[in-house]
C-alpha cells in the first residue's frame, strides 16, 4: 500500500449513471488486475474504495458510479485537481488458473476490473470471452473499450434494451466450453454465478469499507477458513472457499 496525491487528468461521463477518470501519479503499488484504490475526498470522513480500471506506469483510470454525496463531490472536480489516494490495495485476480478459455462476467460497477484483467490475459495469449450485465441500455458502458482489445463481448440486460433479455447467468447457462470464471459485481449476482457455473472461478466483492487496509475488520465475508476482510484477504476470493 502506497499513500499519494495524483491529479486529475480526465473526468467525464460514459454513461447516464457512470464516469471515467485518470489521473496522473505514482502507480508503483499496483500489481494485478482486481485491486482498488481508496480516494480521500475533502469534506467526507471516510475514503471511498473503488476499483482499477486500468494503469500503467504514471496513470490510473477509474469508473465510477454517481450514487451518493461522495461520488457526487467526485464528479464535479476538474483537471488539474489533486487528490489524496492510497494505491496497491487488496490481492488482485490470480490469472495462472485461468486456462485458454476464461469467462470474463462484469455486473454494473464491476465491470472496470475486468477490462485490465482481460488485457493481462490477452498479453499471456489467452481467449478470454467478455460477459457484461446492465439494468438497461442507458445506463450500459465500455463495451466498444473491450471489443477494440479483439474480445468477443456478450451483453445482457434486465429490461431487454440491449443485448439478451435478463442476466448474465442466463448467458453463463447457455455456455460450455470456457475454462474458467472471472467476476465482480453486486453480491447476488456473484452467488447466482457461484451456482450455476460448472468450473472454479475467482469473485470480487464489493463492500463498504472503513479503512479499506484492514485495520478495521469492517468489511468481513465468512469462508471455510475463517472470516476474511474483504479489503485485505480480498476483494477476490476462490469459488470453492465462499460460505453464502
Amino acid at each position: 500500500m502506497k499513500q499519494s496525491i495524483f491529479t486529475i487528468i480526465k473526468n467525464e461521463p460514459l454513461s447516464s449513471t457512470v464516469c471515467r477518470m485518470v489521473l496522473t501519479g505514482d502507480t508503483s503499488a499496483i500489481t494485478k488486475s482486481g485491486q482498488f484504490i481508496n480516494i480521500k475526498i475533502d469534506g467526507f470522513f471516510l475514503r471511498r474504495p473503488i476499483s482499477v480500471c486500468d494503469y500503467d506506469h504514471k496513470t490510473i483510470t477509474i469508473l465510477y458510479k454517481v450514487v451518493g454525496k461522495g461520488t457526487q463531490a467526485l464528479q464535479k472536480m476538474e483537471p488539474t485537481m489533486s487528490l489524496d489516494i492510497l494505491t496497491g490495495l487488496g490481492n488482485g485476480y490470480d490469472i495462472t488458473k485461468s486456462g485458454n478459455r476464461p469467462l470474463l462476467i462484469g455486473g454494473g460497477v464491476g465491470i472496470p476490473p475486468m477490462y485490465r484483467l482481460a488485457k493481462d490475459l490477452l498479453a499471456e495469449e489467452k481467449k478470454p470471452l467478455v460477459i457484461l450485465g446492465f439494468n438497461t441500455k442507458d445506463e450500459a458502458f465500455y463495451i466498444d473499450e473491450f471489443k477494440q482489445l479483439g474480445i468477443e463481448v456478450l451483453v445482457a440486460t434486465a429490461d431487454g434494451s440491449l443485448g439478451k433479455k435478463g442476466f448474465v447467468t442466463d448467458i453463463v447457462k447457455s455456455l460450455s466450453n470456457y475454462t474458467y470464471f472471472y467476476t465482480c459485481g453486486p453480491e447476488p449476482m456473484l452467488k447466482a454465478l457461484s451456482e450455476c457455473t460448472d468450473t472454479s472461478g475467482q469473485l470480487s466483492f464489493e463492500e463498504r469499507m472503513g479503512c479499506g487496509f484492514g485495520a478495521c475488520m469492517g468489511c468481513s465475508c465468512q469462508t471455510k477458513y475463517g472470516n476474511k476482510r474483504i479489503c485485505k484477504e480480498g476483494p477476490v476470493l476462490e469459488k470453492e472457499e465462499i460460505i453464502w
